[in-house]
């Protein structure tokens, strides 16, 4: 996952709906704090879906042996058991 924390600022330029920019600047909104949190909200997302989709066939075949076979561990875990677990150790 690539990390975005001390980045340093990148000047750019964006189409804004004017109407949505003139509302925003009223109610005295950061506008490029605001893009820049929720554009790493939206590059996170879109990152993991992809992760997902590139790994779905890994996930479905572990999740298959886990099914099968259980968990390694567990044998020593105590405090799945009252939650339908049914794996006893």
């Amino acid at each position: 996952m690539p990390r975005f924390d001390n980045a340093p600022k990148k000047a750019t330029n964006l189409s804004l709906n004017s109407k949505v920019l003139e509302a925003a600047r009223e109610m005295g909104m950061n506008v490029s704090q605001t893009v820049d949190e929720l554009l790493a909200a939206e590059v996170k997302r879109r990152y993991w879906e992809r992760w997902n989709e590139d790994n779905k066939e890994a996930i479905a075949a572990y999740n298959v042996r886990i099914a099968k076979e259980g968990l390694p561990l567990a044998k020593y875990r105590t405090f799945a058991r009252s939650l339908g677990d049914g794996k006893k150790g």
